[in-house]
């Protein structure tokens, strides 16, 4: 997963939840213009600490697995 896919999951999570820009902006005391730019993909240089934080307003957590040696289901449908 690349920043613009992490981006985009933020996003999905965030309206999923029906929470507002604003809303995590102020309750996390980021600006609105870096998570509207994470959140568009547009390489914002934003630090691991926030993607965590965001992350876990929104009820999920950053973990690190092991790449996999083969393709998954959707490696394959994408090609």
């Amino acid at each position: 997963m690349d920043l613009k896919e992490l981006g985009l999951e933020i996003k999905k999570y965030r309206k999923e939840n029906s929470i507002s820009q604003s809303k995590i902006c102020d309750d996390l005391k980021i600006s609105r213009a870096t998570l509207s730019s994470l959140e568009n993909g547009r390489g914002v240089d934003v630090g691991i600490k926030k993607v965590m934080q965001i992350l876990d307003y929104l009820g999920y957590e950053f973990c690190i697995k092991q790449k996999s040696l083969f393709p998954t289901l959707e490696d394959l449908r994408n090609e």
